[in-house]
């Protein structure tokens, strides 16, 4: 469905010192750095996947998203969706495409949710039965109906996303790009979003493109991630794989009554021990957390037990440092 093969694309930026000399400086023999955003990028993605594409700031994940909807062209490489070129066939391209910028906005500022939701209507040609099928439908979903005929800029941040989120599936894409979709947004507006893409995806097998900063985004929604870095991907693979890979210890919490005890098991190391509190550490590759509780319960008066992973903020943040990005 999605198939970028050798992507690269540069951009040439002014460089001036601070001060007014520097400025006139600049205009008699102005300086140029080259930046290299995007370096042989290569992927394919298939119809239906949700694909959390991450990495820094300054990594290339925006500017990917803007040459696969046709927004910029690429320098070299090829790049088609649907079997087409996004930026040589950009009127046929993005009738098949739905893109949310977190940080910029496709309404208009100054008029009603609901004119810019005409206006997009118009623009992408949808009859009016659909258009109001699917208005009422991601209304009723999103939590619409009272923003509808607000001025855009009378909207909270919040509100914003999930208008354009909406806006961008009037048209009932098959390719849903989102940047930074859930920015802004309170924690149930940001389960409602999630919940609202899973649907969207299951329901309709639409393909969703996701990159954000949130990795709690990423662990809810996407089953495969692509992690790139100074413009090269760097890995990809299940968000499942991955965690496997990295995620080496779980950590056992147990609350219990009266006397602690003194632990000598291969695998198991001890965190911390208080009055009534043990923490451990278990490497799974040596010991399993099913035998430590088993053990645990024949030997104290458990209150309360938890066991937790890594998070996937620390997976990546090691991936990061791996990758020296």
């Amino acid at each position: 469905m999605i198939e970028v093969k050798n992507i690269h694309k540069s951009f040439k930026v002014s460089k001036r010192q601070a001060g007014v000399l520097a400025s006139f400086k600049s205009l008699i023999h102005p300086t140029y750095e080259v930046i290299h955003a995007l370096n042989d990028v290569s992927f394919t993605i298939d119809q239906g996947e949700i694909v959390g594409y991450i990495g820094p700031n300054g990594a290339g994940k925006s500017t990917t998203i803007k040459i696969m909807s046709g927004i910029l062209t690429p320098d070299s490489g090829s790049c088609q969706i649907l079997n087409k070129t996004p930026w040589k066939q950009r009127v046929e391209h993005v009738k098949n495409i739905g893109v949310v910028f977190g940080q910029r906005s496709q309404l208009w500022w100054d008029i009603p949710v609901i004119d810019s939701f005409y206006l997009l209507k118009d623009i992408y040609k949808v009859d009016d039965i659909t258009f109001q099928e699917t208005l009422q439908l991601l209304s009723d979903t999103l939590d619409l109906n009272n923003l509808l005929t607000i001025p855009v800029r009378q909207l909270s941040l919040g509100q914003r996303m999930r208008c354009e989120i909406a806006a961008s599936l009037l048209h009932n894409p098959k390719i849903l790009f989102l940047d930074e979709p859930t920015i802004g947004l309170d924690a149930v507006s940001k389960i409602a979003v999630r919940n609202f893409i899973r649907k969207l995806n299951h329901e309709m097998n639409t393909t969703v493109i996701l990159t954000t900063h949130d990795m709690s985004d990423i662990e809810a929604l996407a089953n495969r991630i692509i992690l790139i870095g100074k413009g090269q991907v760097l890995l990809d693979g299940s968000l499942k794989d991955i965690k496997e890979k990295y995620i080496t210890h779980k950590t056992v919490t147990v609350d219990y009554y009266g006397k602690g005890i003194s632990l000598n098991i291969k695998g198991v190391e001890v965190v911390s021990q208080t009055e009534g509190r043990l923490v451990l550490s278990v490497n799974i590759k040596k010991s399993k957390v099913s035998e430590l509780i088993t053990y645990l319960a024949q030997h104290l008066e458990i209150a309360d037990i938890t066991v937790d992973d890594r998070s996937v903020d620390d997976i990546i943040i090691e991936l990061y440092k791996e990758y020296s990005i």
